[in-house]
């Protein structure tokens, strides 16, 4: 379950017109900060971001299921039940407690080292080589537009 303030950080990016990957950083980021503190481990950097990505769906955040190429099909199927139960007016029914409690103790015997600085510096990489180059540079220089001009270095 998100915490409040992580949910309404997410629901001020939208307001303001951010992009829903951006508003999903939010949970992405408590999701790191659990893992940090202690409160649970992850198999992996990726595994942690996707915990993140399905709480963000499920809080409401529009953010689309992963395309075709990108991930597999178990994966786009449980994404895009997340978007419904996000996108559904009432509430679903509260979780499994026998669920609930398995996986938080699976994930309580995982390491902590998936939060590590290292490690997610080794998953942004990976992910950064399996774009194209010309994807890279687009988002490099998207990135560079939105930085303001006193914080760069003058020529």
């Amino acid at each position: 379950m998100p915490d409040k303030a992580t949910v309404e950080r997410a629901k001020k990016d939208l307001r303001e017109g951010k992009s829903p990957s951006t508003a999903a950083g939010e949970f992405v980021h408590e999701e790191l900060e659990h893992i940090r503190g202690g409160e649970h481990g992850a198999r992996s950097s990726k595994q942690a971001i996707a915990i993140g990505l399905s709480e963000a769906r499920r809080a409401g955040v529009p953010l689309k299921p992963p395309r075709k190429e990108q991930a597999s099909a178990r994966t786009r199927r449980s994404a895009k039940k997340d978007l419904e139960v996000g996108q559904q007016e009432r509430k679903p029914r509260a979780p499994s407690k026998k669920r609930s409690k398995a996986i938080e103790g699976v994930l309580q015997r995982e390491s902590r080292q998936a939060a590590s600085k290292q490690a997610l510096s080794a998953q942004a990489k990976s992910a950064s080589r399996r774009r194209k180059t010309t994807a890279r540079k687009t988002a490099a220089r998207r990135a560079a537009a939105t930085r303001k001009s006193s914080s760069r270095p003058r020529k």
